[in-house]
């Protein structure tokens, strides 16, 4: 095996970075990929260069052109939250009626027309990374010592039918209820490790549009 099988996922924060460092980058090697590299989207204003968080398109297409640039990239794929994503994105504008996994699948597929490059396979978190951590009920409850936490987190999954599917919007998306539910809550370090203790098993078999964006992953990585 060979350097050839190189994959890059470009992440939204500092959160995304470090599931993808401490999760799935070991997943993703034993799934066959010789290497596994991450980077935080750029933001540019003026002459400063700022990493994290995603303003317009614009700034995503810039750094996916940039990256595909590279001609030892085999494949490149995205974790960007579907809630909140640039509402100038491809796909934003026209999304379809019914559930919300159709809505993100809509918006990735836009996303991936919008740049036709083979190597290319955008995914979005749905609704947010904070979403994982929803899964990660029991891990979060066991790090914070508050063991009714995992029941209120249980509860709103519940609810929604699922990790996924817990949003409600400004007020009442993932990470807006773990700001409510937990006092001092710190999402850049607290959360991701949660997640990394859930394991890619545990959190696949929550998260069903995790599962299916990390399927098409692996099936890549033994070609």
């Amino acid at each position: 095996m060979t350097d050839r099988k190189r994959l890059h996922l470009l992440v939204e924060g500092q959160s995304e970075l470090t599931v993808a460092q401490e999760l799935l980058a070991d997943h993703l090697h034993e799934a066959g990929w010789t290497t596994v590299t991450v980077s935080v989207v750029r933001t540019q204003t003026s002459s400063i260069t700022h990493r994290g968080g995603v303003s317009s398109w614009a700034k995503i297409r810039r750094e996916v052109q940039h990256l595909l640039g590279q001609k030892s990239l085999t494949a490149l794929t995205t974790i960007f939250d579907f809630y909140g994503f640039p509402a100038d994105a491809p796909g934003v504008s026209s999304l379809p009626a019914g559930p919300a996994a159709r809505q993100v699948e809509h918006v990735e597929r836009e996303i991936a027309a919008a740049v036709p490059d083979r190597r290319f396979l955008p995914h979005l978190v749905l609704h947010e990374l904070e979403s994982w951590v929803f899964a990660a009920a029991d891990q979060l409850s066991g790090l914070r010592g508050e063991p009714e936490l995992a029941e209120r987190l249980r509860a709103d999954c519940d609810a929604a039918g699922g990790p996924e599917l817990v949003n409600g919007g400004a007020k009442t998306a993932p990470s807006k209820r773990l700001l409510r539910y937990c006092t001092g809550y710190q999402k850049v370090i607290e959360g991701p490790l949660a997640v990394a203790e859930l394991g890619v098993a545990g959190l696949r078999s929550q998260c069903p549009h995790f599962d299916a964006w990390l399927s098409k992953i692996e099936e890549l990585g033994t070609k």
